[in-house]
């Protein structure tokens, strides 16, 4: 614990720079704390459960940097500890020791945007709870009852990031396989995953938003890929060592069957079963980077730990140790604080909130962006629903549909912008669409950039 918040300490004492999804993030809390329902009358694509964390950070915080990161360590301090209790209090490991929490907090710390408090991070605790909760019913002589909270857990984790959901699976095969559970046990599994999805639904019908839901949540885990915030370079060198180690320990069980009892090797069958799945989410993800990859942690510390304990020689496990530890610190420093100047690598620059020159102009507005880049924001508040450009297009590239213009229209009337950043071009032909619209608002001298009225102003 002491050696993860003494890594984190230079993010908590300045935090490191802003990405594009945590202004997306805070964006999506401050819209909610200005009475806005997720979907409805904000089109986004992250998960309810997170949008709810970001919405009460926001009614505590404001829009705070700080306070994301320090969540982010609460969280993740949690994880260390709940991961090493469960792997010594089910003698997971042949020794009782902390090495699971060591190797699962460095893990942790591989990019620095996976100090932040992310809605994988925030799924991640639950599937750990789920995790805890099977083990123990792997414990026993047959399943119990309990596994509704398997199920629970792995819901939460879902309305927390939707991906998570194909845990479910994960779940269902560890129980047919390693259990003696029944047919109603199977079902009380779905039934614990399925309530509070249900309740879920039943809350946007309540609110007349049950489509909305769809088309911003379901069905965007397939449309929204935002291909432009992915650095492969960064990727692959904060991934490559805990992938390593992950691995070379997965390939020593192979070696000492024989040292671990039955109820272990179930466990190590269950957490391969963990890997496959998280690998099949790649699929899902809307970009690539670090943070959407700590789901993976669990199983590479789970899988690593086996192979530095079966390291014999003391003094070798502690210099690869020591190898992996320094080289995770200079790819998390350089990331955060550029210690060697104009060397990308870590940096995640694709990742990262850029100074936008609109903000020399326009400053503390209610502004819309038409577009990808969300750096206008940062100064600037939010109007309309067309938060994440993927959604949008959904309405403002279909134009020549008349449900369309008249859904714009209806947004910009209900909530409309002091500022129109378009930088995908379509203002022009929503103006001829909307004519009434297009009386509202006028060119400025920035290319793109569209000035409300003064005299319409206060109408």
């Amino acid at each position: 614990m002491l050696l993860l918040l003494l890594i984190r300490l230079p993010f908590l004492l300045s935090p490191p720079p802003l990405l594009v999804p945590e202004l997306n993030w805070m964006l999506v809390g401050e819209q909610m704390n200005n009475g806005n329902l997720l979907y409805r009358d904000i089109w986004d694509s992250i998960s309810p459960l997170s949008a709810l964390v970001y919405w009460l950070l926001d009614i505590t915080f404001g829009r705070s940097h700080l306070a994301y990161h320090v969540a982010g360590t609460a969280v993740a301090a949690f994880q260390v500890l709940y991961f090493n209790w469960v792997m010594n209090v089910r003698d997971i490991y042949p020794d009782r020791n902390w090495i699971p929490g060591l190797i699962y907090a460095l893990f942790l710390n591989m990019s620095f945007d996976c100090s932040t408090l992310s809605p994988v991070l925030l799924s991640t605790t639950f599937l750990l709870l789920a995790f805890g909760t099977l083990v123990k019913q792997m414990d026993r002589r047959g399943a119990t009852d309990e596994v509704f909270e398997v199920g629970f857990y792995i819901s939460l984790a879902a309305l927390f990031y939707l991906p998570s959901a194909l845990f479910i699976l994960w779940a269902l095969m560890a129980l047919l396989l390693f259990t003696g559970a029944s047919f109603r046990q199977h079902s009380l599994l779905i039934f614990g995953f399925a309530f509070p999805i249900v309740l879920t639904l039943l809350y946007y019908y309540l609110a007349d938003s049950l489509a909305d839901l769809n088309r911003n949540l379901l069905s965007s885990v397939f449309r929204v890929r935002q291909y432009d915030l992915t650095d492969f370079q960064t990727l692959l060198a904060s991934m490559f060592l805990p992938f390593a180690m992950g691995t070379l320990g997965l390939l020593s069980l192979f070696r000492q069957t024989t040292r671990y009892v039955n109820f272990q090797q179930r466990c190590q069958q269950i957490m391969m079963i963990w890997a496959l799945t998280a690998v099949i989410s790649v699929a899902l993800m809307p970009f690539l980077a670090p943070m959407l990859f700590i789901s993976f942690v669990p199983a590479l510390a789970f899988f690593a730990s086996y192979y530095f304990q079966g390291i014999r020689r003391e003094w070798v496990a502690e210099l690869i140790f020591l190898g992996v530890f320094g080289f995770t610190l200079l790819i998390l420093y350089q990331g955060a604080l550029a210690l060697v100047p104009n060397w990308e690598l870590g940096r995640l620059s694709v990742l990262q909130v850029k100074k936008s020159p609109i903000n020399n102009y326009i400053q503390q507005q209610r502004i819309l962006v038409i577009g990808e880049d969300l750096s206008a924001y940062q100064n600037n508040q939010s109007a309309t629903p067309y938060l994440n450009w993927d959604l949008a297009k959904y309405d403002l590239r279909n134009l020549d549909n008349y449900e369309s213009v008249i859904s714009v229209y209806d947004h910009f009337r209900k909530d409309p912008p002091s500022y129109i950043i378009d930088k995908e071009s379509v203002v022009k032909k929503l103006f001829q669409r909307a004519p009434s619209l297009a009386d509202l608002y006028e060119k400025t001298e920035l290319e793109g950039v569209y000035r409300r009225k003064p005299e319409t102003a206060n109408n």
